[in-house]
């Protein structure tokens, strides 16, 4: 039970937490760069400087997301402390499992060629990580023997996995997306409080939506609940933490409450609840939409609301959906509910002080 333990979080926590890393140094931030660059080009601003810069940024968001499985290989790779030759024999290794998938058929009798992605690079990376350390530094020639053995390993996994992997990810994705659009009030609930509790989780929520390529009402619904936890915990635990705490869970994590969720869980009710709110107002009301890794990010850094912004544009009721749906129903909400549970003497001062 102990070797299982280190394992799954050897293999699960540290190494989804580390891709999520690589996501945000490459998919992600290209992401916000893109955003940045719209909103500077000629639609929007009237002026050659500005325009050429948001070229600028237009051109580094395609080098950046272009980098993704590479960022993932090598990051996964440090999370397991591997040597230097195999972190970076890892960023071959990410970059063709990330590339690798299926051509898949779909209802309308066409097909469409999708990609293993995150979740290719992931087992790849690990399976060539631990392989590749197996002969690290084993051998006289071990600048050749090392990064050979790293990629051929890697190659092999890649080849022979990613494309189950595929056809895995796209179906499981199509389902959460197609069963929202239909059932906009049970998935909004469902996947704002399940995504908002792993965002609080030892797990990457940005990773796991980035591997099943959540998309659409789905991914607002799951950017809610992110907000939900983030905002909430930041609210709900101010009298505790002041404005420091505050900015560290609001803009930062709300995993920072874990050890005080497993001291206590009542703490965990209040913005929970609030998710469960949030997620089909999202869905039903204002329709917010969200794409892939962002819509596992919540308020951190902002990206989950740049990541509605990406995909909606600028229109007025979506800027009023997105400042209610983010910011100030988890904040009422969760205080709201907080306030009653504190009153019932089911949460008292100093439980979540960090």
């Amino acid at each position: 039970m102990k070797d299982l333990k280190k394992y799954a979080k050897k293999y699960f926590i540290d190494a989804m937490s580390a891709m999520a890393l690589g996501l945000f140094a490459s998919l992600l931030i290209g992401t916000i760069f893109g955003t940045i660059g719209t909103y500077l080009g000629a639609d929007y601003v009237s002026n050659e400087t500005v325009n050429a810069i948001g070229g600028f940024f237009t051109e580094m968001k395609t080098f950046a997301q272009g980098a993704s499985g590479m960022a993932i290989g090598v990051a996964i790779a440090y999370s397991l402390k591997a040597d230097p030759l195999v972190m970076f024999s890892c960023a071959a290794v990410g970059s063709l499992s990330y590339s690798l998938g299926a051509t898949i058929a779909i209802a309308d009798g066409s097909s469409i060629a999708y990609t293993a992605g995150p979740a290719g690079a992931y087992v790849a990376a690990i399976v060539a990580s631990e392989i590749g350390m197996a002969v690290s530094k084993k051998t006289k020639v071990d600048i050749l023997v090392t990064p050979s053995v790293t990629i051929i390993a890697g190659y092999a996994v890649a080849k022979l996995i990613c494309p189950a992997v595929a056809y895995i990810m796209y179906y499981l994705g199509d389902f959460i997306n197609t069963a929202t659009e239909m059932q906009p009030l049970l998935m909004g609930i469902i996947i704002a409080v399940i995504v908002g509790i792993i965002l609080t989780l030892p797990i990457s929520s940005a990773a796991i939506c980035a591997m099943i390529g959540i998309s659409g009402i789905a991914g607002g619904a799951a950017v809610a609940g992110c907000c939900a936890q983030m905002i909430g915990f930041a609210v709900i635990s101010f009298a505790d933490n002041g404005w420091g705490g505050f900015f560290a869970q609001g803009l930062g994590t709300s995993m920072l409450q874990m050890s005080n969720i497993i001291k206590k869980p009542a703490i965990w009710i209040p913005p929970t609840l609030a998710a469960a709110v949030c997620g089909p107002i999202s869905t039903l009301v204002f329709k917010l939409e969200c794409t892939g890794v962002s819509a596992g990010m919540g308020t951190c850094g902002l990206v989950g609301p740049l990541g509605v912004l990406a995909d909606m544009g600028t229109d007025s009721n979506m800027w009023i959906g997105l400042v209610l749906v983010c910011f100030i129903l988890p904040a009422v909400l969760s205080y709201l509910f907080y306030f009653i549970m504190k009153k019932m003497k089911l949460i008292k001062a100093g439980d979540m002080k960090l």
